[in-house]
């Protein structure tokens, strides 16, 4: 499940399969936060969003440093504002999901940490200006078959891949069938599910993708890895074995394509300010694991600060990008120069 925070002033995609009425907001359980606000990491030029439903009158915040500005200087002027409310929340075995609508978009928070797994603009902009969209950009260099998602949620990278795609077949992946059910719910999933008029469709699975049972017998042709949990890539994207089972269930030419989250802390040893902008992959645990797995075979790109700067990892040889970038949709096309490969680090 993606776990990203992302400036409310993007846009996403929201193509004409995604137009449905929403269900009307259930009320919140017991047990489960629901934010005040909505604030994005790395994201200075954004937006927070207030709760519209929860009372702030009572809340006291610490005077921040230096609010009272000297007498030439001007205050900042306050942010603005985009209120939101709660469509749903309930409490799983495996989350805390909460689904939440703004003027533009809708949102899948989980777990604690609030954080943004999936989104849904209203407007009619296609890209979401995140990570979401690079994952769209793996079909043409991955042979002909099923590609796989391993954290499905709400489902915006299927939604992104067969508007791009659309005789593309996918199967999704997900732990939590509640959160299935939200995301055909609240998110259009349903829609995928059904074979559409070139034959591409989505196919949902409920399961543990670490479980050996799951895979395809005849390999996927590629596989989507965006797997979270409270915030943080899970561990076992950390160990190399790992990586060499998933990596049996392709077929032959396959590739993998992983969110890897940010800087892991236990990458950080005093050494960080001298990295050379070659080697800054190496404060990322996940690829650090990938490079180790596959070595001359893993390829890296950061997405920019107003975008998180999550890492991203793709593995096989590094495509020719001028091919490749002339085979994707022009939103796309400059994204795909910036993957390098992952050189050894000294």
């Amino acid at each position: 499940m993606f776990c990203f925070s992302i400036p409310f002033t993007q846009s996403a995609v929201a193509s004409p399969h995604l137009l449905f009425f929403p269900p009307t907001p259930t009320p919140t359980p017991t047990g489960i936060s629901i934010p005040t606000t909505l604030k994005p990491r790395s994201s200075p030029a954004s937006r927070p969003c207030r709760c519209t439903n929860v009372d702030l009158t009572n809340q006291h915040e610490e005077t921040p440093r230096d609010a009272y500005p000297k007498q030439d200087q001007s205050p900042p002027p306050p942010p603005e504002e985009e209120t939101f409310h709660v469509l749903t929340a309930i409490k799983t075995v495996y989350n805390d999901i909460v689904i939440v609508d703004t003027a533009d978009s809708r949102m899948l928070l989980l777990d604690s940490t609030h954080s943004i797994h999936s989104i849904l603009q209203k407007g009619g902009e296609k890209w979401t200006g995140s990570y979401w969209d690079e994952f769209a950009s793996l079909p043409p260099i991955v042979p002909e078959g099923p590609i796989a998602i391993y954290g499905l949620g709400g489902g915006t990278a299927a939604h992104l891949m067969l508007d791009a795609w659309p005789s593309l077949q996918l199967e999704g992946w997900e732990i939590d069938e509640i959160l299935i059910d939200k995301a055909r719910e609240y998110f259009g999933l349903s829609n995928l599910e059904r074979c559409n008029e070139v034959g591409g469709g989505l196919q949902v699975h409920i399961g543990d993708v670490f479980s050996p049972e799951q895979h395809l017998p005849s390999g996927y042709a590629g596989i989507i890895v965006d797997l979270f949990s409270d915030g943080k890539v899970l561990s076992q994207l950390q160990e190399v074995k790992t990586w060499l089972e998933l990596s049996n269930r392709l077929m032959p030419y396959g590739r993998l394509m992983v969110n890897c989250g940010g800087v892991s802390e236990s990458s950080i040893d005093g050494k960080v300010n001298h990295q050379s902008v070659d080697e800054i992959w190496i404060l990322n645990s996940t690829i650090k694991a990938l490079a180790e797995a596959f070595p001359g075979q893993v390829n890296w790109k950061r997405m920019p600060e107003s975008q998180g700067q999550n890492y991203l990892a793709l593995t096989g040889p590094l495509p020719d990008v001028t091919s490749w970038s002339a085979m994707v949709p022009t939103s796309l096309s400059e994204a795909v120069k910036q993957w390098k490969p992952c050189k050894p680090f000294h």
